[in-house]
């Protein structure tokens, strides 16, 4: 669900998501993520077919805390206990 945020919250939120967005370690989970998204899409389309290896990937992220694949809805949960207390922790 979209915060409700005015024009001037919208725009200082945007300019302070990139600037997290863009930093040096947010960069390598993102590049880490996407190397093992196409090494995964290539193991499941060999095993099974390109169109299961979209609708897995399209269910599945990678934890970088656990090292292992979880849903999405899991991930980003936290396992009910929220983010805000793994805010700073480096994996």
């Amino acid at each position: 669900m979209a915060q409700k945020l005015s024009s001037a919250a919208k725009a200082a939120k945007a300019v302070r998501d990139k600037k997290f967005a863009m930093t040096d370690e947010r960069k390598a989970k993102k590049a880490e993520n996407q190397r093992r998204r196409n090494a995964k899409k290539e193991e499941l389309t060999k095993k099974y077919s390109a169109a299961y290896a979209r609708k897995w990937l399209r269910l599945h992220d990678w934890d970088h805390k656990t090292k292992s694949w979880k849903t999405i809805k899991d991930n980003r949960g936290n396992g009910g206990e929220g983010t805000k207390k793994e805010s700073k922790k480096k994996y």
